[in-house]
């Protein structure tokens, strides 16, 4: 099988695709809440992007399931 091509982020375009800032990042990875950075050698880190999408779409699904949710509760009462 041939290898599935991942494409690396670094950490600006993770900020940017997330919305956090560096440090709730890392204290997100800290918790294992968020994708661990590979390294690239050196100090140079950088994230899959699937890995991130994957992510950010699980924020997106919790938030619709949340909302379902809410909606059901608000109509029985």
């Amino acid at each position: 099988g041939r290898m599935k091509i991942q494409k690396l982020i670094r950490l600006p375009e993770v900020i940017n695709r997330t919305g956090y800032q560096r440090s709730n990042i890392y204290h997100l990875m800290s918790q294992d809440q968020f994708p661990k950075s590979v390294s690239l050698g050196g100090r140079a880190v950088a994230w899959l992007e699937s890995e991130v999408d994957s992510w950010i779409q699980e924020r997106v699904d919790l938030r619709d399931h949340n909302e379902i949710t809410n909606i059901q509760h608000s109509t029985q009462g």
